[in-house]
């Protein structure tokens, strides 16, 4: 008798791997959800619509972005966490996920428990922008009025823990200047209130904001580099203008809920870094200012944990909150 149930239940378990294994050598067969946690237009957005049409292309199945933007993209991640481990909804989430883990601490998810890495996608730069009314026509001169007027200037950012308000928060502890952060639901609406001198200043994508920086609606002072960036190579970077060692970039990547098959990473991770590989798509990115990133899920996983450790130092040491 026992010898039979053990045979019942070995055969359960080689029918199930039978059956995980079927499926992922037959995924995808049907539409697969690309859920982006942050408002239409900005980066992450542009990126995963880019990422979608090529993976639609190669794997012969509709990939479609769907915006689920709020609470600094704990909204839409939520989502995918609740959502079945079947490769079906995946997230294109960024650093501002990485900086949740330390910064908001009653999420309904943890980054490393319930999801899996499967792989990154492109960085880039941040650009300091100022409204035209704002006196200062260089880092030096905002650092001075920033300075002669504490928590009288605002900050706009898509909401807690996203690179723009971590940026910010760097910034200032790194500057010793005091800024009001002044968060906003996406990316867009935040770019709209330093376009319109509703909120004086922001570090936004440069992807994003070049054009209108270059259009004169807002004043370029610095970018956020290590050094100077080929898109914009009259404009100092912040640790050269002023706060000596500063750096700040926002990255993007893609996981998935955990439980997803390995096959499926595994034949995501593979399709996504082809797509990263056209020469296309590096020659378009790189217009933008966006650098590829490539990694297997494994290195990508290190990476992860890594940048986790390293915001979780910047949110102590600038008391970053969540709001």
């Amino acid at each position: 008798m026992i010898a039979r149930r053990h045979l019942f239940l070995a055969a359960a378990c080689f029918a199930a791997l039978g059956s995980s294994l079927a499926s992922a050598q037959t995924y995808p067969s049907r539409s697969v959800k690309i859920v982006v946690p942050f408002g239409a237009g900005g980066p992450a957005d542009v990126f995963a619509r880019v990422l979608a049409d090529h993976l639609t292309q190669s794997l012969k199945q509709p990939f479609v972005v769907e915006n689920r933007p709020g609470a600094g993209s704990i909204i839409g991640t939520e989502a995918v966490h609740q959502s079945p481990p079947d490769g079906y909804t995946l997230l294109l989430m960024s650093n501002t996920h990485t900086t949740n883990e330390s910064l908001v601490q009653n999420k309904p998810f943890e980054l490393m428990r319930d999801f899996v890495p499967v792989a990154p996608v492109n960085y880039s730069d941040l650009l300091m922008v100022v409204h035209s009314s704002v006196e200062a026509k260089d880092l030096k001169e905002f650092l001075a009025l920033a300075k002669a007027k504490p928590g009288q200037l605002n900050y706009a950012s898509s909401g807690p823990g996203t690179p723009y308000h971590m940026a910010g928060e760097l910034f200032k502890a790194m500057s010793g200047t005091d800024i009001v952060h002044v968060p906003h639901k996406a990316s867009g609406d935040a770019r709209n209130s330093v376009v319109g001198g509703h909120v004086q200043m922001m570090f936004d994508a440069i992807t994003t904001m070049r054009p209108i920086a270059e259009g004169g609606k807002v004043r370029a002072i610095a970018t956020t580099g290590a050094k100077r960036s080929p898109l914009m190579p009259d404009v100092p970077t912040v640790a050269e203008a002023g706060v000596p060692g500063y750096e700040a970039t926002i990255w993007l990547g893609v996981m998935a809920p955990k439980g997803t098959p390995p096959e499926v990473i595994k034949t995501l991770n593979t399709e996504i870094n082809k797509v990263i590989d056209l020469a296309a798509v590096k020659e378009a990115w790189a217009k933008q200012g966006a650098v590829p990133m490539r990694m297997a899920p494994e290195e990508f996983d290190a990476y992860l944990r890594k940048d986790i450790e390293k915001w979780a130092h910047v949110v102590k040491v600038s008391g970053a909150t969540a709001r």
